[in-house]
């Protein structure tokens, strides 16, 4: 995919509202830093940062930043943006409040790179909020990877996760609507997890 040209389309690709899931849990996180991994057009991190966070982007779209920055300007927070290659990118560790990961779907390989990281990442009593879609996704053809591997399932994330504290782990099926590409019917996988 070549999100700078993705997200160079008119208008916020997957619109500008917060993610269902995390506006739901977002106060599971302590006050404090925030890290959004592959936060593209900003809508999670300005919500956050809207919520009193301190919150920082990292995306390896400089156009899909340049975005967030920009609707960040709209609603009057600021936000720290990062360009970065998750591959490349070094998860500070016993930093974060909390760590969210919103539709990130990457290689298995660098996923479960990042996902080791981030129980390292965390401060003791930070959390992490994840949503992601599974394998079954493909068939809905509703949003998200074409490729099945780059999906996510319950089991996969427990071995991936670990040294966290599960508070919630479901495979569900749900109607997500943001913006153009994630429109109706999904099968997605949900984490909260903290660091104890």
């Amino acid at each position: 995919m070549d999100w700078d040209a993705r997200y160079a389309e008119p208008g916020y690709t997957f619109g500008e509202e917060a993610n269902d899931f995390l506006a739901k849990h977002f106060n599971c996180i302590p006050k404090g830093n925030v890290l959004c991994l592959a936060e593209g057009e900003g809508r999670n991190a300005v919500f956050l940062a809207k919520q009193g966070y301190r919150v920082t982007a990292v995306d390896a779209s400089a156009v899909g930043l340049d975005k967030a920055r920009q609707l960040a300007d709209k609603h009057n927070v600021e936000i720290e943006t990062l360009q970065a290659d998750l591959a490349e990118y070094v998860i500070e560790p016993n930093y974060w409040q909390g760590i969210v990961s919103i539709f990130c779907h990457l290689p298995v390989e660098l996923r479960t790179q990042v996902h080791a990281s981030v129980s390292e990442g965390l401060v003791k009593g930070g959390c992490l909020i994840l949503e992601a879609y599974t394998p079954a996704q493909i068939e809905f053809a509703t949003g998200g990877p074409s490729n099945p591997e780059r999906c996510m399932t319950l089991n996969a994330l427990r071995q991936e996760l670990v040294g966290l504290d599960w508070q919630h782990g479901l495979e569900t099926e749900r109607d997500v609507i943001e913006g153009k590409y994630h429109v109706g019917r999904a099968s997605v996988v949900q984490v909260i997890a903290g660091k104890t």
